[in-house]
């Protein structure tokens, strides 16, 4: 099969050929359609998270995807071959991925039915930036009446948060750059965009007294931290914690991504309704992959994946 892999720490990525792997007892053999850069791939491929997880050389990227069930592992009783499914690869060493057009993961966690009205494209761009946005907002309780920052509110996460603290009546000031940035945050659902390069006056000039709640999945942590009110609740998703919450009282919360199937099952619920929107900017071919991983832009970028004429 055809995957995306780099061989050791240090080297490029590329997509190279590899056995197709065979589902465990529990596990889920999956035919990938489609995947999406996450921050976690520039992590892993960075060689940062040496220590937290054991690297299996070749390690292939891609923690989203979307697919059908090629085959079941024993054990296996809540899917079959031929299910559209989508999720999160969760598992203990980083060495199989969703850029990948074969991978395996467990049943258990991390994986999900499709459901009518979800294609496969929003599905592989929805799992994981859903699920951390879900938590994070989750974590601070927003509601009518709270003002929420939102720091790094153009990436993926960052979109579905935005999203996701306004429909629970909060106020949302976002981070964007003035122009495109601005206008994508603002079209989500924002109610103010504010450039982080003047954060802190321009989230001063419509909160005065800081936000209610704020959300840091990029930036500055200290300056998001310090923007919020005394007593106010404080969600990261890059494990910052502000050296003085406790003398001013704020609830903080390190959130980690638990991309269980309830959770998956609610994101994708809400993305078929329409309360929910996947901002897929972008869609490459495996073979581009590469290219998907060093762009930047807004939103999220999502890899499609075909499968080659000859398994292997």
């Amino acid at each position: 099969m055809r995957a995306v892999a780099f061989a050791h720490f240090g080297a490029a990525p590329a997509v190279v050929d590899l056995p197709i792997p065979e589902p465990a007892p529990g596990e889920v053999l999956v035919r990938v359609r489609a995947s999406s850069i996450n921050g976690f791939d520039l992590g892993v491929l960075g060689g940062f998270l040496k220590g937290v997880y054991d690297y299996d050389f070749p390690v292939v990227l891609g923690k989203d995807f979307a697919g059908v069930v090629a085959a079941v592992g024993t054990e296996v009783t809540t899917v079959q071959a031929g299910d559209e499914v989508f999720g999160v690869v969760m598992r203990p060493t980083l060495g199989q991925g969703g850029l990948a057009e074969y991978l395996t993961v467990g049943e258990q966690y991390g994986l999900a039915p499709i459901p009518e009205g979800l294609d496969g494209v929003r599905a592989a761009a929805l799992a994981l930036a859903g699920t951390a946005a879900l938590n994070a907002v989750d974590a601070v309780a927003p509601g009518p009446g709270d003002t929420v920052l939102v720091s790094g509110a153009t990436g993926g996460v960052g979109a579905f948060a935005v999203q996701l603290a306004a429909a629970r009546g909060a106020t949302v000031i976002a981070t964007g750059r003035p122009g495109p940035e601005a206008a994508f945050v603002t079209g989500l659902g924002a109610a103010w965009a504010v450039d982080h390069a003047d954060l802190v006056a321009q989230t001063r000039a419509l909160a005065s007294r800081g936000v209610q709640a704020a959300l840091h999945l990029a930036g500055d942590g200290a300056l998001v931290a310090g923007l919020t009110a005394v007593g106010g609740r404080f969600a990261s998703t890059t494990h910052f914690t502000p050296e003085d919450h406790a003398a001013r009282d704020l609830k903080v919360t390190t959130v980690m991504a638990d991309p269980s199937a309830a959770t998956l099952t609610s994101l994708a619920t809400q993305v078929v309704s329409g309360r929910l929107r996947v901002p897929v900017a972008r869609i490459y071919p495996l073979a581009e992959a590469t290219r998907a991983i060093t762009d930047f832009t807004v939103g999220k970028l999502v890899v499609t994946v075909e499968e080659s004429p000859a398994r292997s």
